[in-house]
């Protein structure tokens, strides 16, 4: 009777811990893939990788760049993503004290839409802030298009009427941007021992879908803006001559897309960008040279407007990192 219910007890263990395993698996296959995420304020992007039996994630906080996971596990059917990141105080008397930060991401749901919320310290230590966030999957990408295929509407000068055409993307900011002599120029200006004034990302009244964009663009030395496409994907504009290839560098797509090589002219110069994007795939001639060839992009970039890859959007200059100048903005559709 003992061996008898020895051997009960060991059978039932067997398929108790088979089936918490197939449960547990059922419970990562449903949140593997790429998800748009959608914050309170500001537009983020996950994708969570299981590699060799292990989880991996890479994710993009609203701003700034993707960049991967410190941790990322499920439990009781949630998955949990931390990243970490150090801080430097200043103590006074130029001693620093280093503080280790931990932002967590918390969401549930089903296969296609989760719900949830992220949690970091608050900047002065004390409580923490909260912010409630939708994610949805995002289709897997197509294969990259035949460029050689596309058809063409009819071409738009985005600078033809003027600043007309043109609206800050958001009102309550500061406009820095004027057009004279058929140039778009952004100046940012600070004033020492003043409040930093945040000055605003000038976008077009008009949506786009897929197209083909070229444009002249002038970096001061030093300078830093951004070219954003359907309001999402940003393609960088900064003064980046004579450094090593970077993803946040001149022509790169941010944070993502790193160009093959370097094309960038020496601040101050005029420099052409030519950039076609079209189903989800980037290419970007900058001065001549290809540096990237019709690369699929993974997901929105930081500052995006939306987290929806698959509606129009706008054309959007980045106004608030330094002076810029753009002219010859000519944007031509693409036609489906």
């Amino acid at each position: 009777m003992k061996i008898l219910l020895k051997t009960l007890i060991t059978v039932l263990s067997v398929i108790f811990i088979h089936s918490t395993a197939l449960f547990a698996q059922g419970n990562v296959e449903k949140y593997l893939g790429r998800w748009a995420l959608h914050f309170e304020e500001g537009m983020g992007w996950l994708e969570v990788r299981q590699e060799k039996g292990f989880l991996d994630a890479d994710l993009l906080w609203r701003s700034g760049s993707v960049t991967p996971v410190s941790n990322v596990y499920i439990i009781d059917g949630t998955l949990v993503v931390t990243s970490t990141f150090t801080k430097a105080f200043e103590q006074g008397a130029g001693n620093m004290r280093t503080h280790t930060i931990t932002k967590s991401l918390v969401l549930e749901g089903k296969e296609k839409e989760l719900i949830g919320k992220m949690t970091s310290p608050s900047a002065n230590g004390v409580g923490a802030e909260v912010s409630y966030v939708h994610a949805h999957r995002i289709a897997a990408l197509p294969a990259a298009p035949n460029l050689s295929n596309l058809k063409y509407g009819k071409s738009i000068e985005l600078l033809k009427n003027g600043i007309d055409d043109w609206r800050l993307l958001d009102q309550y900011t500061v406009n820095g941007w004027k057009i004279e002599k058929g140039e778009l120029t952004n100046n940012p200006v600070q004033r020492d021992g003043e409040p930093h004034i945040h000055y605003g990302n000038l976008r077009t009244n008009a949506e786009f879908e897929d197209f083909n964009l070229k444009l002249s663009v002038n970096v001061p030395e030093g300078s830093n803006s951004g070219v954003y496409l359907r309001g999402i994907y940003e393609v960088q504009v900064m003064d980046s001559y004579g450094m090593k290839l970077d993803s946040h560098h001149m022509g790169a797509l941010y944070s993502r897309i790193t160009p093959t090589e370097s094309a960038e002219k020496k601040a101050g110069k005029w420099q052409k960008m030519d950039i076609t994007l079209c189903d989800r795939h980037l290419t970007v001639i900058l001065n001549g040279k290809k540096i990237i060839d019709n690369q699929p992009i993974e997901g929105v970039t930081g500052g995006a407007m939306t987290s929806n890859e698959f509606i129009p959007g706008p054309i959007y200059l980045q106004g608030d990192h330094g002076k810029v100048s753009y002219k010859d903005i000519v944007l031509t559709p693409i036609l489906n």
